[in-house]
């Protein structure tokens, strides 16, 4: 074992890697016969029992709905909902609970942010965008522009899976009204720089929207540092529930922005003369919310509060760094994203080999991966691939997972080659 393996086994050690499994149930299972090694996490991380409890402890001891009851179980949902959304500010150091709305997840939000600025946006103006986004950051705005004129504008990145920030100091311009960029890409794992990018933005009056639903698994962002008029996640890649998400906005936007969908909880006052809306964040949550995954949502950030998170992040990177060392060891084997600032994603392809066949023979191992275009289309023909496998690690992976992942690519490789 050389000096880096060394290093990377005694951070896992100190952050104690098994014991933070044993938080989570579903990791102990066995898939196909062999212990599960879950690598999925980019499209969807798994819940520690503190989520689960929280749920359960909703619906079995305080489940009504929110905000308008007037007994007893109304004021513990109530309390429960918006004790979540405290959580939330808390979590990305929002000015205001004002400023957090739920959403059905990162899509949702960025669909409401569009359609709330399309009445600002008109011919010749511009959106730009790049070529590492998920459709979830592509497809709204292509929508909008078509309505309004607009034109969607890509920024164009490096071979290394970096975003070239010369193509971006050209594109930005008197025409651009929006930047929306990701904050990691789910593809290729790449931080962009996005201090730089909204402080550019900025300066020239553009709105900035940030697509954080790869980042905040991974670190915690300051949406007043970042100084972002809009910050996007999804509960489900944060450790928590399926089905909710939420949207920072600055409230001078949010107030400026027209509802999203109408309905119960957005109103003030409804007549056939003329309805009213309500405060926010109520004007943009519309009908029942998903209280029990708010509340799962908030037990999932309480549980990486808990956490030590720079050992966590530390103990991720030693995850990236044996994988790339054992890379050498899949004859045929290369990396899609070599950026110099990632977090721990590894989409690759095995010269000869199917994405899809990869992810396959991997999952009769126990193993599971992500194959395919990962809902970043143009980023694969940037590369010219129909597909990549991806491999996205979280803290409670383990260095012996890797191994066997790497192992188990070996099997795989001579079998074909």
């Amino acid at each position: 074992m050389n000096d880096l393996s060394m290093a990377s086994t005694a951070t896992q050690k100190a952050f104690d890697v098994q014991a933070i499994r044993r938080d989570f149930p579903i990791l102990s299972q066995q898939v196909n016969g062999k212990p599960l090694v879950y690598l999925d996490n980019g499209a969807s991380a798994q819940k520690p029992r503190s989520v689960l409890d929280a749920m359960d402890r909703y619906y079995r001891e305080m489940h009504s709905n929110v905000h308008r009851g007037a007994h007893t179980l109304g004021d513990r949902a109530t309390a429960a909902f918006e004790g979540a959304r405290e959580t939330v500010r808390s979590f990305l150091n929002a000015g205001s609970t004002r400023e957090i709305i739920w959403t059905k997840g990162t899509t949702e939000a960025i669909n409401l942010v569009a359609n709330g600025l399309a009445p600002k946006l008109k011919a010749g103006d511009e959106i730009l965008v790049s070529h590492m986004e998920h459709h979830a950051n592509i497809v709204p705005w292509q929508m909008i522009a078509e309505r309004t004129g607009a034109k969607v504008v890509p920024i164009h990145v490096t071979p290394a899976g970096e975003l070239d920030l010369e193509s971006f100091d050209r594109l930005l311009s008197d025409r651009t009204r929006v930047l929306a960029i990701t904050h990691v890409s789910n593809v290729l794992g790449t931080i962009n720089p996005v201090n730089e990018l909204v402080g550019k933005a900025k300066a020239r009056g553009v709105i900035t929207l940030l697509d954080g639903a790869q980042a905040v698994p991974h670190f915690q962002p300051d949406v007043q540092a970042l100084d972002c008029d809009f910050y996007v996640f999804s509960s489900h890649k944060l450790f928590g529930p399926t089905g909710i998400g939420v949207l920072y906005g600055k409230a001078a936007l949010l107030e400026d922005m027209p509802p999203y969908q109408g309905g119960g909880e957005m109103i003030e006052r409804v007549s056939f003369e003329r309805t009213t809306w309500n405060v926010l964040p109520y004007k943009f949550e519309a009908g029942t919310p998903a209280i029990a995954e708010a509340v799962g949502l908030g037990a999932a950030i309480d549980y990486l509060n808990g956490l030590d998170r720079p050992a966590m992040e530390a103990a991720e990177n030693a995850l990236m760094v044996r994988a790339n060392q054992l890379v050498e060891t899949v004859p045929g084997m290369s990396i899609i994203g070599t950026a110099k600032q990632k977090v721990p994603v590894m989409s690759f392809k095995i010269e000869g080999l199917h994405p899809s066949d990869v992810g396959t023979l991997l999952d009769q191992q126990g193993i599971a991966i992500r194959t395919g275009h990962h809902c970043a289309m143009p980023l694969m023909d940037f590369y010219g691939v129909p597909g990549t496998a991806r491999a996205s690690f979280a803290f409670y992976n383990t260095l012996d997972e890797v191994e066997q992942l790497f192992t188990a690519l070996q099997k795989i490789q001579r079998l074909f080659a």
